[in-house]
């Protein structure tokens, strides 16, 4: 990550944070999202638990060799010092064409070099017919 924003957060602060992270993550290269987080960062995504950044490259790997075209959207929710919130949704197909619809809500925590030590996703998905895609 090139630009990096450390705590304590502002509101400029928080929603700049939350912009660069959706860019980052849209690139869907693991290796290079990996990096904006702790080296024993902790994760929570939906019933997975995975801690430092290779685990969570290896997550990011899995999931977008089955989550086809992602595109993902974030919005700031609420911040403090060193924690951000964000609810977020993308939009992705499988191998068959499915089209589905995730969102839900994320909790970060930050050290104070600015790179995440925790994130924790609740995440809900829905399939949906492919004009119903609301991202893309």
């Amino acid at each position: 990550m090139k630009e990096q924003i450390k705590p304590p957060f502002n509101a400029e602060t928080a929603k700049h944070k939350v912009q660069l992270a959706e860019d980052l993550w849209n690139t869907r290269d693991p290796e290079k999202i990996s990096l904006a987080y702790a080296e024993d960062s902790q994760w929570r995504n939906r019933n997975e638990f995975v801690k430092g950044r290779e685990a969570i490259a290896q997550l990011l790997k899995r999931k977008w060799k089955r989550e086809l075209d992602y595109k993902l959207k974030k919005d700031l929710f609420i911040f403090s010092a060193n924690r951000i919130a964000v609810h977020f949704e993308y939009e992705y197909h499988d191998d068959s064409g499915q089209w589905f619809h995730a969102f839900g809500n994320e909790h970060w925590e930050f050290g104070e070099d600015g790179l995440m030590r925790t994130r924790d996703a609740s995440i809900n998905e829905l399939a949906i017919n492919s004009n119903e895609r609301s991202i893309y």
